[in-house]
């Protein structure tokens, strides 16, 4: 069996019970056949036994948890007081060296052991007048488990010693919550201990892997049985791969950070990447603003704002407001026959946001699923006219609108990420890509090239189908709103819908609330999802026109579709509050700053050799390569030489913040992406 090494047991405070867990570690530890040693760095508070020896009362503990292990103090203090009182008192002097050093000698004691070390009092108690219990730890270099007493005062405790770990690159296994005096049974001390569980881990990106409870008896064999089943979990984060413990059939606990990270790779398939040989990817703990944390404790900047759909930020307090509130209530029910007050109010403000004409709201839970919605609306609005050839879509090169079958029909056949299944897909309409620029005079050719392609198979198309003014992921290509305006006129005179994917594009991206503003104009169909709920939850939207509505369902039809978490509460009480916060306004201000800083700021990319292109457009700023780029070493040399978060694809090297982005941190987004196309070349 492999060996586990060692884990230190920290705590927030002084008895916030760190020598109950340990001891129910060690006796864990030997239950599961692992041979564990106890060690006590320093033991205040120690007394004579009848031969003069100095006894330590937590080594005492250890040895009742668990007779059959080795257990001992390495420094020991008469007076109950602070390590380098105690130490004073006695004319001694304690460093982190030193103790660190002798940890280290005791644990070769016993080669191949797993060791469980406990310190004194919380992490920044002193040593001397330099040091604290901090500096032993970091010196060791072991993961740490954080006790937490369940108790008033445990959220803001156990935050700052989470701070101070990840300040030293010491990483965290988890937190356990104790009980080290008997509990108190009253309504407000119930109330906060079940908040305080949910809160610290929510705040700290930690997981709790344990909570004890008190232990009215030490000398209790059972008591202590039932301890070491609590600690089982613990064990299983260490080392999930070698470590069978027969404690309990219970599933697998939370995984460490190296063991997390390795299940990852072996068994999680992530997005755009092999499954065999996957991309790195590094474990994110915590947001706020438009930070990620990782787990160790590195802060990034992010220029995705989570594939674009975290407008407002990381944990919005009126997002997570509306979160909370609604899961009291009602988290979901189902859509079918059931209406609720939340998908209500956001079907409400939604159509008064929308381009005028749209009156009918279809939701969903993803932005894919969207886009194969407005096809089926398309395709039976057209059938209930009884116009059966106009079963097509048009759309143009360039263009991505999702990974679904129907979504990736009209998504570029040729450049676009799903040629694989080109002979499965329904065989689409494709005019070429608009190749007049969104800040270049308008060229009237390319909107006549559409025409061209209409005209030709009008008799088939159904729709047409346009991501309006930026083509996202098909190449962060931005076209001018004439020809948008241009393509609408056309689909009245050729008597086809017209579908507008906002999706990537909608809730004031581009500058305008919705992108198709730009030329004007007002779709048949609109798709709108990822920033809907502020990056919070999924969700999606298909809006339609009455007469697209009232087609389809004149003879009795209806449009046959209805996910299993259409309208899901949670989802729309969250997506009513980001739209609240857009409605009062103060997204245009942000996002005008920002795309002056982007024009300013990549300018002197339009220098670099390997650069094609520099495009701005509201919160949007893209560095067009001449030659595909290395992702991950990219990505990699944002992290760790910048602080940001930017995730290439192709030849583009692109960021869309959250709007909230301050201007420091949208400087060292572009600082990066400078040296970054500077390093791609």
């Amino acid at each position: 069996m492999r060996a586990l090494w060692g884990l230190s047991v920290v705590g927030i405070d002084t008895d916030a019970g760190k020598t109950v867990v340990a001891a129910s570690l060690l006796r864990a530890a030997h239950c599961a056949g692992i041979q564990a040693v106890a060690l006590k760095a320093v033991q205040t508070g120690c007394a004579e036994d009848t031969k003069g020896r100095l006894c330590a009362p937590d080594v005492a503990v250890y040895r009742q948890s668990c007779p059959e292990a080795e257990s001992r103090a390495l420094v020991l203090l008469k007076d109950a007081s602070s390590p380098h009182l105690a130490a004073r008192l006695e004319g001694r002097n304690l460093s982190a060296a030193a103790l660190a050093e002798d940890v280290r000698e005791n644990m070769e004691r016993v080669p191949g052991a797993f060791y469980v070390v406990e310190g004194a009092g919380g992490l920044l108690v002193p040593l001397n007048a330099e040091e604290t219990m901090l500096d032993m730890f970091a010196r060791l270099g072991l993961p740490a488990l954080l006790v937490v007493p369940n108790r008033l005062g445990a959220v803001n405790h156990a935050l700052l010693s989470v701070q101070a770990l990840r300040a030293r690159d010491i990483p965290i296994v988890g937190f356990v919550l104790s009980s080290p005096v008997p509990v108190d049974g009253s309504e407000s001390a119930v109330r906060i201990r079940a908040d305080n569980r949910a809160v610290i881990s929510e705040m700290s990106g930690l997981a709790c892997l344990a909570e004890f409870p008190f232990i009215a008896d030490l000398n209790c064999s059972k008591s202590w049985e039932r301890a070491a089943d609590l600690a089982a979990p613990v064990l299983k984060v260490l080392a999930p791969d070698s470590v069978s413990l027969s404690l309990s059939q219970d599933p697998p606990g939370p995984l460490g950070p190296d063991a997390l990270l390795r299940f990852d790779r072996e068994h999680i398939w992530h997005p755009y990447t092999s499954a065999l040989n996957p991309l790195q990817v590094r474990e994110a703990v915590a947001t706020q603003g438009a930070r990620i944390a990782l787990r160790n404790g590195v802060s990034l900047i992010d220029g995705m704002a989570s594939w674009w759909c975290a407008i407002h930020g990381y944990n919005h307090p009126r997002l997570l407001e509306a979160l909370h509130a609604q899961a009291k209530r009602m988290p979901h029910v189902m859509f079918g026959g059931l209406t609720h007050a939340p998908a209500v109010s956001l079907g409400q403000r939604l159509l008064h946001m929308a381009p005028s004409g749209l009156e009918r709201v279809f939701f969903v839970d993803s932005g894919s699923v969207a886009v194969e919605v407005a096809i089926k609306m398309a395709l039976q609005y057209q059938h209930a006219r009884g116009k059966l050839n106009k079963s097509k879509l048009l759309t143009v090169r360039g263009g991505y609108h999702g990974d679904t079958l129907g979504a990736m029909s009209v998504c570029d056949p040729i450049t676009g990420m799903h040629t694989l299944f080109a002979g499965v897909l329904a065989e689409q309409i494709f005019a070429p890509r608009p190749d007049c620029a969104f800040a270049a005079p308008y060229d009237p050719a390319p909107a006549e090239h559409f025409e061209v392609a209409l005209a030709r198979e009008a008799h088939k198309v159904a729709a047409v189908i346009l991501e309006p003014v930026v083509q996202g992921a098909g190449g962060m290509w931005m076209y001018h709103p004439e020809y948008l305006r241009r393509v609408s006129a056309l689909c009245r005179e050729y008597d086809c819908l017209l579908i507008l994917d906002e999706i990537a594009t909608g809730f004031g991206r581009t500058g305008k609330l919705f992108a198709c503003e730009w030329a004007g104009i007002s779709p048949d169909i609109m798709c709108v999802g990822k920033a809907l709920t502020g990056g919070v939850l999924t969700l999606a939207a298909t809006l339609c026109s009455g007469e697209v509505a009232g087609g389809i369902c004149s003879d009795g039809g209806v449009l046959m579709h209805g996910p299993t978490f259409m309208a899901n509460p949670l989802a729309c009480a969250v997506a009513g509050a980001s739209l609240d916060i857009l409605a009062e306004d103060s997204w245009r201000k942000q996002v005008k700053g920002m795309e002056a800083a982007l024009m300013e700021g990549l300018a002197p990319c339009r220098a670099l050799p390997g650069v094609a292109d520099v495009r701005v457009l509201g919160a949007i700023g893209v560095l067009e390569m001449r030659r595909p780029v290395d992702v991950e070493t990219l990505q990699d040399f944002f992290v760790r030489k910048h602080g940001v978060w930017i995730r290439p694809f192709g030849r583009n090297i692109y960021i869309m913040p959250p709007y909230v982005i301050g201007k420091e941190d949208l400087a060292r987004l572009m600082r990066a992406m400078y040296e970054g196309a500077a390093r791609a070349h």
